[in-house]
């Protein structure tokens, strides 16, 4: 039985009086991608932050690897976070970009060049390492953001829809790289989207947020067939069948 790397427990969120999460409970198992999914204001960015220890709980806990880290400071919680404007710096190259993080890990100049070359090579931008942000395309940033954060080795990967700038063709393609980089680590992977087609071609399981409550948390066939109430069948089928639809008529049109 796969283990469990995550749990939040009753995790509430406010600002003032205003709930932006409200008594959410769930669990991520060692190695999974987990989309997280709902429509503007719902809560999901917000999970990320907790998770990240950007923003604190208001009440709850988070347990990681059994040790509760609810009020770890974020630089301890080996958790790596992929932004959906890429945060870059832009006075850097990009294998200064990745490179960054580690030399405040107290590492030689020699394993930093090591493990920064390797990563670029990973990602299919060695023979760009010496570029600047404003000299690559957003495919080629977003594979700077994504091996900045596997070069550190992080427990769990946070994703804040990352592919979402981005036009179609590019999203397709960096969809099929981001599952090949957790392929390849065994990462587990939180991603936050509002794409429902994004979210069932990725994932393990979904989990549905409406108003700051957690709906419903299944794998995107469950999800599909067996929706928890009508907000679920109406948020995912909708979504789907409008995209099949859009596809149709792109066929026809052909």
């Amino acid at each position: 039985m796969t283990e469990t790397i995550l749990k939040l427990s009753h995790i509430c969120k406010r600002y003032n009086k205003v709930f932006v999460l409200d008594d959410v409970s769930f669990e991520v198992k060692n190695g999974e991608f987990l989309s997280i999914l709902g429509s503007s204001g719902s809560g999901k960015s917000t999970i990320l932050k907790l998770i990240a220890g950007i923003e604190s709980v208001s009440s709850g806990s988070i347990i990681k690897h059994e040790e509760d880290i609810t009020n770890v400071a974020a630089k301890k919680r080996n958790v790596g976070f992929i932004f959906q404007n890429y945060a870059l710096f832009p006075n850097m190259s990009a294998y200064n970009n990745v490179a960054y993080a580690l030399k405040h890990k107290h590492l030689s100049k020699n394993e930093i060049k090591s493990r920064v070359s390797e990563m670029l090579k990973v990602v299919g931008l060695e023979k760009e390492a010496h570029k600047k942000p404003s000299q690559l395309s957003g495919g080629q940033q977003q594979r700077v953001a994504i091996a900045r954060t596997l070069v550190l080795e992080p427990d769990i990967i946070l994703l804040d829809e990352p592919l979402s700038a981005l036009d179609t063709n590019l999203k397709a393609s960096l969809r099929k790289f981001i599952k090949a980089m957790q392929a390849k680590y065994h990462t587990t992977m939180i991603y936050v989207t509002h794409d429902v087609e994004e979210a069932f071609s990725m994932s393990d399981r979904i989990l549905l947020l409406d108003e700051a409550k957690l709906v419903q948390i299944d794998t995107p066939v469950n999800l599909y067939k067996h929706p928890a109430n009508n907000f679920a069948k109406d948020f995912i089928r909708h979504s789907l069948q409008s995209k099949l639809k859009s596809i149709k008529e792109c066929c026809n049109e052909k």
